[in-house]
């Protein structure tokens, strides 16, 4: 697992089966704080009124928080499963909720475990989730005839420029994934001979 990267779901999305006359419906929001959690939640059963459970995880990068419940179901064979598919493809910041309307034919541990497991899959392969970095945020000052010539390289990295703010120099935020810190800073002296000043600001999660 990598340490300085994981993954994000920034919208709200919706995908259905139907298990032995049973209705599974995985909703999936971004969150990022138990509040927004919460508000979710209320939503969802808003919006999905009376069905038997609400099944649900989430988990949030801030504090490494991770909660999953089963609703009502036999223990272990509904949170347990929405959680592992949020854990095996690294995302954070996200709450799935899988809303089951029964339809009157029970579906034993094993086929419960599968039809959650598979609501979920089914909705998270269909979406395309954002690879969030660890970058290190610099701030640049620029002599102006070195400008242009730099956003033109930056544009082969996956390096950002923002915030640009003229004086006598351009002074810009660049933001570098962390472990290319040590090859931009490299990069940059060699590029304009060392008249490009820069210092780093802090890490931030981008």
């Amino acid at each position: 697992m990598d340490n300085n990267s994981f993954y994000v779901i920034n919208q709200t999305a919706s995908w259905e089966q139907t298990v032995e006359k049973s209705r599974f419906i995985a909703i999936v929001h971004h969150v990022t704080n138990v509040d927004e959690v919460a508000a979710s939640l209320q939503a969802i059963r808003v919006e999905y009124p009376n069905a038997r459970h609400y099944v649900y995880a989430y988990r949030l990068k801030v504090r490494l928080l991770e909660k999953s419940t089963d609703d009502g179901e036999p223990q272990g064979t509904g949170g347990k499963q929405v959680l592992e598919q949020l854990q095996h493809r690294q995302l954070w910041d996200v709450l799935v909720v899988v809303v089951r309307y029964f339809g009157g034919i029970l579906l034993g541990t094993g086929g419960l475990s599968r039809a959650y497991s598979g609501t979920v899959r089914g909705l998270l392969e269909r979406l395309c989730p954002e690879r969030v970095r660890q970058h290190i945020l610099y701030d640049l000052c620029i002599p102006y005839s070195y400008y242009e010539a730099l956003k033109y390289q930056f544009s082969k990295y996956s390096w950002t420029l923002q915030n640009e703010r003229f004086s006598e120099f351009i002074d810009v935020n660049a933001y570098v994934p962390q472990d290319e810190g040590k090859e931009f800073e490299e990069w940059l002296k060699e590029f304009a001979s060392g008249l490009i000043k820069f210092k780093k600001l802090g890490i931030i999660w981008r």
